[in-house]
């Protein structure tokens, strides 16, 4: 079974953690919904904070109408 099938590598049923994984982007239960992030590696946490930095900063910086 490959461990992203496995539900006792997910946490609240959304989030995947599982160290023994070295991959840090894995393909999502249903293959094609697409990939998501293993939050046992600390790079994981680093890609989803520039991801909100830039929504973040595209809210603020954005011109007014």
């Amino acid at each position: 079974m490959e461990p992203t099938e496995d539900d006792n590598n997910y946490k609240y049923g959304v989030f995947y953690y599982n160290e023994d994984d070295a991959r840090i982007i894995v393909p999502k239960r249903i293959k094609y919904l697409g990939w998501t992030l293993n939050f046992a590696h600390p790079v994981s946490y680093l890609i989803m904070g520039g991801i909100l930095a830039i929504v973040i900063g595209a809210i603020i910086f954005a011109p007014a109408k």
